[in-house]
């Protein structure tokens, strides 16, 4: 069957978002970025990069549970129901899940990255041709019309790679919060969700030897500069990851390594030597702990899957 594509009115790319988002970032006392805007075409191929390296164990892992329990994840999936994909990018990993699910009909990708939609839908084109594929191009994390082909099936949520580990906790409710509505009553979603573990091994994970988690991160201001007209000098800014024990979390910033001066959209941004752009935070949670905050957005926390050595957590969550 012929693939859709279903555009919801994009609040990212190449726009008012984006711009208004940077100014706004870049003027506050201290100065962040959204990581939403990681994933141009350079940056998802940036993290595709990143997902291969040894160090980088979520997507390794989260990988083999997917492929080792993906039957019981998608239980009872056929052609009345539909896989909703919030922030699918390559969508890989939904591969493994899809495999297990002969019968389902419809599978619905959200991304801001429209390339990496489109490279998607083909390559799931050829490899599933009973599947018809809506792209949604949008921001998972706010509304946003979905396929009127969704709205009498079944919806199963997919939300790997512990992109949950990117918000707040109190933002992290809230999305769940926003999700089990879309999905609506007797939905379901399937969550991956990074462990707390030794902080070394979190350290190497976000601040790869081979430097592709720094490109990636430098990425952020290359993509201001090509969109924006920006001028940041990328010499001039290295990228940090450290460890917050305390609020359990990766904190990733880029360092001015010296005083320097960037124009954007006609504005000056002045940094001093040390000063920092936030651009991630990424929350570990224990199983427990992410169980009772899916409680607390009205989910009835079902199965978890991990891995041997505890790094990684697959969590089953139901609607009422």
């Amino acid at each position: 069957m012929t693939n859709d594509i279903d555009r919801a009115t994009p609040s990212e790319p190449k726009g008012h978002g984006f711009a208004a988002d940077v100014l706004d970032g870049l003027s506050r006392a201290e100065k962040r970025l959204s990581c939403l805007y990681f994933y141009d075409a350079a940056g998802s191929e940036l993290f595709d990069e990143i997902t291969r390296l040894p160090d980088y164990y979520p997507t390794r892992v989260e990988t083999d549970i997917l492929a080792a329990h993906g039957e019981e994840m998608l239980g009872g999936a056929d052609a009345d129901s539909a896989l909703v994909e919030f922030g699918s990018g390559s969508s890989r990993k939904t591969e493994l899940l899809l495999e297990r699910a002969p019968r389902l009909a419809l599978y619905a990708p959200i991304d801001v990255c429209a390339s990496a939609l489109e490279k998607a839908r083909a390559r799931l084109s050829a490899r599933f041709p009973h599947l018809r594929v809506c792209p949604i191009v949008a921001d998972f994390s706010r509304p946003a019309p979905l396929p009127a082909a969704l709205a009498d099936r079944r919806r199963i949520g997919f939300f790997p790679g512990s992109t949950i580990g990117n918000f707040t906790p109190d933002e992290a409710r809230a999305l769940l919060l926003a999700m089990r509505v879309l999905l609506g009553p007797g939905g379901r979603l399937i969550v991956g969700v990074d462990l707390k573990k030794d902080p070394s091994r979190l350290i190497a994970a976000y601040n790869d030897a081979h430097g592709v988690t720094a490109a990636f991160n430098l990425n952020l201001l290359a993509r201001i500069n090509r969109e924006l007209g920006g001028g940041f000098d990328l010499s001039g800014f290295c990228h940090q990851a450290i460890y917050d024990a305390r609020a359990g979390r990766i904190e990733m910033r880029l360092v001015s390594r010296r005083r320097q001066t960037a124009k954007i959209g006609g504005r000056d941004f002045a940094f001093s030597r040390g000063e920092t752009i936030h651009t991630e935070d990424c929350y570990k949670y224990g199983v427990d702990e992410f169980r009772v905050t899916a409680s607390d957005a009205g989910w009835a926390p079902g199965r978890v899957w991990t891995d041997a050595e505890a790094l990684f957590s697959v969590h089953e969550l139901r609607a009422p």
